[in-house]
Order: C-alpha cells, then sequence, then structure tokens
C-alpha cells in the first residue's frame, strides 16, 4: 500500500467541518490520505486515530487520519464522495478525545442524507 496527502479533499474536510457545524472537530487535527494498491472492493474509506497509550506515550494530542480507497473512491460520483466523507466526519466523537462514534446509533445512511442536504443548504 503507498500512502499520499491529498490537499484537495482535506480543503473539502475543512468545508464540511464548517458547512456542517461540527464544532466539537479540530480541521487542523484532521486530515485525508489517498492510499494506491488495496484488494478490497467494498470499502471506500476509513478513519484511524492513534489509541490513547501512544497520544500519551508521545505526548501527542488526538488526531484523525481519514483513508480514501483511491481504487474504489475515485469511481463514485461527487455526491457519493461527499457522503462518504460526512460519514467519515460522523464517526469523530463530541469528545474528540481519539476515539470513534460507532455505526449504531451515530453513523447510518438516514444521518448522512440529512447532513448532506444541511450542507447542500449551507452553499446556497
Amino acid at each position: 500500500m503507498d500512502y499520499q496527502p491529498d490537499p484537495s479533499l482535506n480543503s473539502q474536510i475543512r468545508f464540511l467541518i464548517t458547512a456542517l457545524n461540527f464544532h466539537h472537530i479540530d480541521p487542523e487535527r484532521v486530515k485525508v490520505l489517498r492510499s494506491y494498491g488495496t484488494k478490497t472492493r467494498r470499502i471506500l474509506a476509513r478513519i484511524h486515530t492513534l489509541s490513547k497509550p501512544l497520544q500519551k506515550g508521545l505526548s501527542h494530542p488526538p488526531g484523525y487520519v481519514i483513508e480514501v480507497l483511491s481504487e474504489n473512491f475515485d469511481r463514485l460520483p461527487e455526491q457519493e464522495k461527499t457522503k462518504t466523507l460526512i460519514h467519515e466526519l460522523l464517526h469523530i466523537p463530541h469528545s474528540f478525545g481519539g476515539g470513534f462514534r460507532q455505526h449504531r446509533p451515530y453513523v447510518n445512511k438516514k444521518i448522512v442524507e440529512k447532513a448532506y442536504k444541511k450542507m447542500m443548504k449551507s452553499i446556497e
């Protein structure tokens, strides 16, 4: 696997954080990487963080990396790419402490659709 930063998706993430009023998310501590070389066909993106012991041991504040699997993500229409990024942002808890919110009850298609509509209204 190869990983590369994606400045345009980093900009889009910053926009989404603002447009969706995700005040609990520090946009400076959320980055997007593109991965290349996956064999999976089902996963579009995933979110990563340092575990609490690594954060403490390295004296590093919590942060998140959204990995988009280029082979799968790039084939999506723009609307679905945006919804995928929203989905990943929804996994970040209000504590912004390095943990994750689970799919049930926090991250699902209905919640993503609602957030997407809110984002679209913000740009009208």
